[in-house]
């Protein structure tokens, strides 16, 4: 079903992926998985815990926004600052710390996992022919890959495993819990549940897991968590920038919005987002034009029927392109022109379909996270800066994901207010 439009990838990898996302998100929601006595919730992704760390994503934004002034007047490349200040969000949220490695390797790891998962298999199609993909190195590079990120959260682990053993679990403050925390308390409990693997496997979920979590060649499902969320979140703020900087209006009416509904004299926060409606249009209209998930993560039939008309047997994987969907000239007027203000006024009820998240009970979890990332930093970014688009190129990379396929590098200058206002707000 997936148009040529969108690169695919490695549809038994995604399938693969897409069962143990789903296994791992009922255990971060409930707090178990399979036959495990029922332990303490996990709840990364609870409205409650979302709140809870609402000061911590603050403070990493107004950081960011440091940064930049720090760095001075002049060309910003965007991709990699907001690569950290994700990363540093979901890492505060999976080990209570801000990341105390090299944020530049995991990237590279980020960006390697994609580019590998988004490369067309042979034996995926033909199975007879798999002998193609090991001939062709494919095999190999998904090993070598596979060693490199259990590698990086085998380290996060075991480094919080010795900071764990110093200080009993249950005299900490919940909220300053991370998430390794309580799998480091339930693996002493239930040892053969929580294994090694296991604990990983969640990690690595909890990572990735905002705007879309996919996975491949995971052996112990080691993968997942960190990747997708860290890479899908920037890309999107950098889309979302790339489309302001594009339109210059939209860029215009964005920022009189939050100087009308923030005013200058504070950094903009996640609860003033309810009051920047323009803006969220803004971000769902990126979504829509420009999702980073183009193809929604495998589902397989359990049973034979009909989709859309054509007969679907049982075991049938069926892939679903939200890229086409989004751009169908049969629901959307003019689906290829960037209107955010086709979102106003639009109740849940009568807007047309949007699948940036997926649907159902596979609909990703760390959505709600997802949205406060990309929407307190593009808030941020519009209200302290001036920007110059200079020569945007709107080209699409290719991949799992759809990065764009050259990074935002935009000239910027700060608004008068934001030194006094930033200084406060910064870790």
């Amino acid at each position: 079903m997936a148009g040529p439009e969108v690169a695919t990838g490695t549809a038994s990898a995604v399938v693969a992926g897409l069962f143990l996302v789903a296994a791992v998100a009922v255990m971060l929601r409930r707090g178990g998985g399979g036959a495990a006595p029922s332990p303490p919730a996990l709840p990364l992704f609870a409205t409650a815990r979302l709140a809870a760390l609402a000061a911590h994503r603050h403070a990493e934004v107004a950081c960011l926004v440091e940064g930049i002034l720090r760095d001075g007047e002049g060309t910003v490349t965007l991709r990699p600052r907001l690569f950290e200040l994700v990363l540093n969000v979901m890492l505060l949220a999976v080990t209570a710390r801000r990341h105390a490695g090299d944020v530049r390797r995991f990237q590279d790891i980020v960006e390697e996992t994609f580019s590998v998962s988004g490369a067309p298999s042979v034996g995926d199609f033909f199975p007879a022919l798999r002998w193609v993909d090991r001939l062709r190195g494919v095999e190999a590079a998904l090993r070598k890959l596979q060693a490199r990120r259990d590698a990086f959260v085998s380290g996060l682990i075991n480094d919080h495993r010795q900071r764990h053993s110093a200080v009993a679990g249950d005299d900490q403050d919940n909220d300053k819990k991370g998430i390794i925390d309580a799998l480091l308390t339930l693996q002493e409990t239930d040892p053969d549940h929580y294994t090694d693997n296991v604990v990983k496997g969640i990690v690595l979920v909890s990572i990735h897991l905002p705007l879309r979590s996919i996975a491949k060649c995971s052996d112990n499902g080691t993968q997942v968590l960190l990747t997708a969320g860290t890479d899908t979140s920037a890309l999107t703020t950098e889309w979302a920038m790339a489309q302001l900087l594009t339109h210059p209006e939209a860029m215009k009416k964005a920022r009189a919005e939050i100087d009308a509904n923030v005013g200058t004299a504070r950094l903009v926060e996640e609860a003033d987002m309810a009051s920047l409606p323009y803006l969220q249009c803004v971000i769902k209209e990126t979504l829509r034009l420009r999702p980073v998930g183009p193809v929604i993560p495998a589902h397989e039939a359990m049973e034979d029927c009909t989709v859309a008309g054509f007969r679907v047997r049982r075991g049938t994987m069926i892939l679903v392109n939200a890229w086409a969907i989004h751009r169908d000239s049969d629901v959307w007027d003019a689906p290829e022109e960037f209107r955010p203000e086709r979102f106003l006024d639009v109740g849940a009820a009568t807007a047309p379909p949007m699948l940036p998240f997926g649907l159902g009970r596979r609909r990703c979890p760390g959505e709600g996270l997802a949205m406060r990332i990309v929407g307190l930093t593009l808030a941020a970014l519009v209200q302290c800066f001036e920007w110059e688009a200079g020569g945007v190129d709107m080209a699409e990379g290719g991949g799992l994901t759809m990065p764009m396929a050259t990074p935002v590098a935009a000239v910027c200058r700060p608004r008068e207010f934001v030194k006094s206002v930033v200084s406060a707000s910064c870790i």
